[in-house]
């Protein structure tokens, strides 16, 4: 009879272990499943055409970031046209013709890094309406060598990598109306 009262004991004990266990998993669960969105900031400049190009420009990296080729060739078309008839971004307008031009999606992101230089450089001296752009960099990008982008968020969404690394890189500065 003792038997019967020791496996009792055991079961009923294995059976709240079980109950208990379960209880712990569904609170651990429920917070778990938060989505995390990424702050962006509407940017506003006060010259219509750096407008332009900084929305071309953000849809060519977000179309890297999806590693879409076709995308980033009309998004890289759309940029050209923009860049083409602001003065002193004619070399510029001549990388994103070579996006446009590219077949495949490493060719696109290695002359990225050459339009982002560019970029980059003529967005640091543009007057800001409102908004902040984040100039992020990820230190593995083309073979080592690094590469930076412009972004309206600080989550990191790599253009250089895609869903292989998505999160590689970090802001290294940002550029803030005055």
């Amino acid at each position: 009879m003792k038997t019967k009262q020791y496996f009792g004991v055991i079961a009923l004990s294995i059976v709240m272990a079980c109950n208990t266990a379960n209880k712990s998993k569904e609170t651990k669960d429920s917070t778990e499943h938060k989505t995390e969105v990424a702050a962006t900031t509407t940017i506003s400049f006060k010259d219509a055409k750096l407008q332009s190009i900084y929305s071309s420009y953000i849809l060519l990296k977000n179309a890297l970031v999806a590693s879409k080729t076709t995308d980033a060739q009309n998004a890289s078309k759309a940029l050209a046209a923009e860049l083409v008839t602001y003065s002193g971004c004619e070399n510029t307008a001549v990388t994103a013709h070579k996006i446009e031009a590219a077949k495949d999606i490493v060719t696109q992101r290695k002359e990225f890094t050459a339009l982002s230089s560019d970029v980059i450089a003529l967005f640091k001296h543009a007057e800001l309406n409102s908004g902040t752009i984040f100039i992020q960099h990820c230190p593995m990008a083309n073979k080592g060598d690094g590469g930076d982008w412009l972004a309206s968020e600080k989550k990191i969404q790599n253009p250089y990598y895609g869903s292989e690394m998505m999160e590689c890189g970090a802001v290294i500065e940002e550029i803030k109306a005055k």
